[in-house]
């Protein structure tokens, strides 16, 4: 299971965004629905090994939303669509256990915190994709079979507190290059090198 974790710290926890304007209504949800496509789509389908949530942090209370590739259904590639499926995951009314709100994607409160306790349960693997880490490609150096989450922030990057609750967590710090990418370019490249399986051999 490939898993997906993007922060949008504006993005809006509440349902009454304009699909019309995405980015001016939404606190840029739309940064999160390119993700979402950048996970799931392919050419004709949709992935069905990836998890993903979105960390939903611009409102008073934050909310976590999990598409399950394995159920998800009514997801296309454009970003209005997906915009429409997350509409309706925060119409349901959010406590902190996970709600249904169409096949495939579930909502909660809570913020990233949280959802890195879950993930630790798991036995997780946890990636932070930041520009200075080390090389994605040495990761073939140390057991692939584990689930592995890759933790992504949206245009603002992540807050020093983040960072602080990633390396708490045991998160590896790992770069798809020393450029800023978007999130969403960051999860095509990630999802490339592992279908292709583009490791070093020597990271010396």
């Amino acid at each position: 299971m490939r898993i997906f974790v993007v922060v949008g710290h504006k993005a809006t926890t509440q349902p009454s965004f304009s699909l019309e304007d995405i980015p001016g209504t939404s606190g840029r949800l739309d940064i999160l629905c390119r993700s979402v496509t950048a996970a799931f789509v392919l050419s004709h389908g949709i992935r069905k090994d990836v998890l993903v949530y979105l960390v939903l942090l611009g409102g008073e209370t934050p909310k976590t939303i999990r598409l399950v590739g394995e159920t998800l259904r009514h997801l296309n590639p454009d970003e209005r669509t997906t915009a429409a499926l997350l509409k309706k995951a925060l119409a349901v009314e959010a406590t902190p256990e996970w709600a249904m709100s169409t096949s495939g994607i579930f909502v909660r409160t809570g913020g990233l915190e949280k959802l890195l306790e879950d993930l630790k349960q798991r036995s997780v693997r946890l990636v932070y994709l930041r520009e200075d880490g080390r090389d994605f490609r040495c990761l073939k150096d140390e057991p692939l079979e584990r689930e592995m989450a890759f933790v992504l922030g949206d245009h603002t990057g992540m807050t020093a507190e983040e960072e602080s609750l990633l390396a708490s967590a045991g998160a590896e710090v790992v770069a798809l290059g020393p450029t800023s990418l978007h999130a969403d370019h960051c999860i095509v490249v990630t999802n490339w090198l592992l279908d292709t399986n583009a490791f070093m051999s020597d990271c010396g």
